[in-house]
């Protein structure tokens, strides 16, 4: 018998995809089997998928394996002891991002407790690799919080990416119950590390919501981020990967994901996708240039009041 409840926590009309499986999605399918690398784009079933391979033909790069040593109750992305450390993946992934002829190349890495740097090493040799390789490509890195290790941050930051994203995941009441051995103040002083480290770059986090977060939590992320110097926020709507997995509570209409991104803004963010669809490398390459325009303007205030 279907229950009120069930019937309100049914997928709505607006969280429906449109498959699209061309060349472009093909080839890159092909691509990445051929060169044994994976994506955060298959792992994590993201449900754009198929609008960044097959139209806008980005892809987000999962290097150290694709098996992660916490099982967060949201992801959907192997958990275990990994086994895999290959110091040749550098070199692969930054030859798929020259053929590719990427704008802006999304560097993730599974979480890597086993491994003292935490992966750090072989994340700063790929953006070097990219940089070597495709001196015009914008490189964004997704790390884990590393254990909280800052000279396994100094590592990656040493390397010069373009953006430093870091996800807080969740609320603070909620991130016990939704991450696995990640926390909030640690998420937190992470990001505020990272400005502090190389204040030029720009630093970014995402937002799920959906779990049973109030209004006025969202609000108070946004605050804790702004007050960690946070520059760019994703919000997007957390869909349940297998029932295993934490369930949905709410599914959020687009109007609130519009108002959340107006709020976020208003904090001062420099750029905030939000929506239903909207994942923390989603549009990845416009938030980049965002980021720029503001330190630009910046600058010219700046220059002006000089």
């Amino acid at each position: 018998m279907t229950t009120k409840k069930d019937e309100h926590l049914r997928k709505p009309d607006w969280l429906k995809i449109k498959l699209n499986t061309n060349k472009n999605y093909t080839g890159l399918k092909k691509m990445m089997r051929e060169k044994n690398l994976h994506t955060v784009c298959e792992e994590a079933k993201c449900p754009n998928i198929h609008e960044c391979w097959a139209v806008r033909r980005t892809a987000t790069f999962m290097i150290l394996g694709s098996v992660c040593t916490r099982a967060c109750r949201f992801c959907a992305v192997k958990t275990g002891l990994p086994t895999e450390l290959d110091w040749e993946e550098p070199e692969r992934v930054a030859d798929s991002v020259a053929l590719m002829n990427l704008k802006h190349a999304v560097i993730t890495v599974v979480a890597r407790d086993d491994l003292k740097d935490g992966g750090s090493a072989i994340l700063a040799e790929t953006i070097r690799a990219i940089r070597r390789k495709s001196p015009f490509t914008t490189v964004e890195v997704l790390p884990s919080d590393m254990g909280g290790v800052y000279d396994n941050l100094k590592t990656v930051m040493d390397a010069k990416p373009d953006i430093l994203n870091h996800n807080i995941e969740t609320v603070e009441r909620l991130t016990p119950r939704v991450r696995a051995r990640a926390t909030y103040k640690r998420s937190l002083e992470f990001l505020q590390r990272s400005k502090e480290m190389q204040p030029e770059i720009p630093t970014k986090s995402s937002l799920m919501v959906g779990l049973g977060e109030t209004k006025e939590e969202i609000i108070q992320t946004m605050d804790d981020l702004r007050a960690h110097d946070v520059d760019i926020m994703t919000i997007g709507q957390y869909l349940q990967p297998s029932k295993k997995h934490i369930k949905v509570v709410k599914y959020y209409h687009p109007d609130e994901f519009n108002e959340l991104r107006e709020i976020a803004m208003s904090k001062g963010f420099s750029h905030c996708e939000a929506g239903p669809m909207v994942r923390s490398s989603y549009h990845a390459d416009e938030q980049v240039n965002a980021a720029a325009k503001q330190r630009q303007q910046m600058g010219e205030v700046d220059a002006k009041e000089a």
